[in-house]
């Protein structure tokens, strides 16, 4: 429309010209300037929307916590609402758990066994010293028997038996010392090494068991609010990640900006650049006071591949007729103004509008000065996105 009107000034001189001189106003006489109305009016319209693209597809996503049971069994407790907020780390509901709080205790019971076990263990090595050093001791006296009964048997005093039985009894006495020896190795052994690998299995099995029962208490693991809460006490836990529980709606991150995305034509990709100005039209923005109605923007990024064209591993071969429809470009834009971001409501679709302004001389003022007119439509399509949106335009609206 205005694109029409900012071109019309040839019709509009021949009109006064004809009229000065007093011919007839006919489709013949007014060729050339129709003619040349047409051509500028292509040439406007071709400028303003090559260098000026606009998306329909603008929108403001954002991410939702799907959440499931961890274990099977019926549902005890659900102390939250549909709609409410909750923080991370509150608990959302508690599954049944008679069969891990046994298990728990089994494994604690276990673990204690082995504690007990090892206290034993330790009596036991001090026994198995002391036979040792008992065993020493009767060994070095037979010895010394043994020396004193050679030797008066070498003088003739003493006897061949008695020599023989004290070296028997020295070889018990060894026999007796090894064994002694072998039981403190023994314990020395239970107590270094197999005790310690029993007491980390038990306590593996104790830790085993507490995230067993943990599991059965589930809990948020980011702040939000709950929505499509579709459990109540008495139902079964869903693990199916299609079929949750609840859904959470988190909150979004600080710090991090907000993103809008919106599909451009491929074309568009030799008029969009990071950092070109934009205004972004939100439906949920959009009042009668047209107040933060249309919120300034710039391009933050622009998607180095156009989806369309993914190749996923598949057990058919391509077809290339597939590849018919042409996918978009995919744009993200972020608010010029942080303060903006508290008046987005996730979710929300959004007219985008860019303006180029890079280029340099006269031809670049004014083909950023034809902006005007794309900026002039876009507030239009806001009054009738408000039209449609109550419902005066018919469709859903009430």
């Amino acid at each position: 429309m205005f694109e029409l009107l900012l071109t019309s000034f040839p019709v509009v001189i021949r009109y006064f010209q004809l009229r000065r001189r007093g011919e007839a106003i006919s489709v013949w006489n007014m060729r050339t300037a129709v003619f040349m109305w047409a051509a500028m009016a292509f040439a406007l319209f071709l400028t303003i929307f090559y260098f000026h693209p606009k998306s329909y597809s603008g929108l403001l996503p954002f991410r939702t916590v799907s959440v499931v049971a961890q274990t099977n069994g019926p549902v005890t407790e659900v102390p939250i609402l549909n709609g409410q907020r909750v923080a991370k780390g509150d608990l959302l509901f508690r599954i049944e758990n008679s069969t891990q709080t046994a298990a728990l205790n089994q494994a604690k019971a276990e673990f204690d066994r082995i504690a007990a076990v090892e206290v034993k263990a330790q009596d036991a090595l001090l026994v198995a010293q002391s036979s040792v050093t008992e065993a020493t001791a009767s060994l070095d006296k037979l010895r010394v028997d043994l020396e004193n009964a050679q030797t008066l048997f070498e003088r003739n005093v003493g006897t061949e038996n008695a020599v023989r039985e004290l070296d028997a009894a020295v070889a018990v006495a060894e026999a007796e010392l090894a064994a002694a020896q072998a039981q403190v190795d023994l314990a020395q052994t239970d107590i270094s090494q197999a005790i310690p690998a029993e007491r980390r299995a038990a306590e593996a099995a104790v830790e085993r068991a507490q995230v067993a029962l943990d599991q059965t208490a589930v809990h948020a693991f980011s702040d939000g609010v709950v929505t499509q809460l579709a459990m109540s006490v008495g139902s079964p836990a869903s693990q199916l990640i299609l079929s949750p529980a609840m859904v959470i709606i988190p909150d979004r991150p600080e710090g991090v900006p907000l993103r809008i995305t919106a599909g451009f034509s491929q074309v568009a990709r030799a008029t969009l650049y990071e950092g070109m100005p934009a205004e972004i039209a939100c439906d949920s923005n959009i009042a009668m006071s047209f107040r933060n109605s249309v919120l300034p923007a710039r391009v933050a990024s622009i998607q180095p591949a156009i989806a369309a064209g993914q190749i996923v591993p598949g057990g058919r071969l391509l077809e290339a007729e597939n590849g018919l429809r042409r996918g978009s470009m995919l744009v993200y834009f972020e608010l010029e103004h942080p303060e903006h971001e508290a008046i987005m409501i996730d979710g929300s679709g959004c007219i985008v509008q860019t303006y180029t302004s890079n280029l340099s001389g006269a031809a670049g003022h004014v083909i950023a000065a034809t902006g005007v007119v794309k900026a002039v439509g876009l507030r239009l399509k806001v009054w009738g996105a408000l039209i449609s949106g109550v419902g005066l335009a018919g469709g859903a609206a009430h």
